[in-house]
């Protein structure tokens, strides 16, 4: 059982997959500012988005989101609209963006930014396959 679990996670490293993703994998790559989609090992969309723009990080990592908010308000950035808010790590979250004109350009204070529709999409994605099934990958 070790082995198997030892070849497992070494097919997952060299693939570039982490061994045991979820069903639901975004995949955040912040030097094209792009998130690519996978559902069940297939990709199915792949979106611009906007992250962290100099001075604001977004953190790179593995992280399994824990919390959704279909309607959510910054308490730290001037009650700023979130849409479908996914959050993966403290108050960093994917969410949706008003601010279209600016996805494919770093300019955000760390949360990942989508247009509306995608925001909606992939809250939908997470909520049915459910949190523990689901991954966020952030590099750069």
């Amino acid at each position: 059982m070790m082995r198997l679990l030892g070849f497992g996670l070494l097919i997952g490293l060299l693939s570039g997959v982490p061994a045991l993703a979820g069903p639901v994998v975004a995949r955040i790559d912040l030097s094209s500012q792009t998130m690519r989609v996978s559902v069940d090992g297939a990709q199915r969309y792949v979106w611009r988005v906007s992250t962290g723009k100099p001075g604001y990080r977004t953190p790179t990592g593995t992280f399994r989101p824990y919390r959704l908010a279909r309607t959510y308000y910054s308490r730290k950035y001037d009650n700023a609209p979130m849409p479908n808010s996914i959050f993966f790590l403290g108050g960093y979250a994917i969410h949706g963006t008003y601010k279209t004109g600016s996805l494919g350009r770093a300019v955000s204070h760390g949360c990942v930014r989508l247009a509306p529709g995608n925001a909606a999409t992939l809250y939908s994605l997470v909520q049915k396959h459910g949190l523990g099934n689901s991954r966020v990958i952030v590099t750069n």
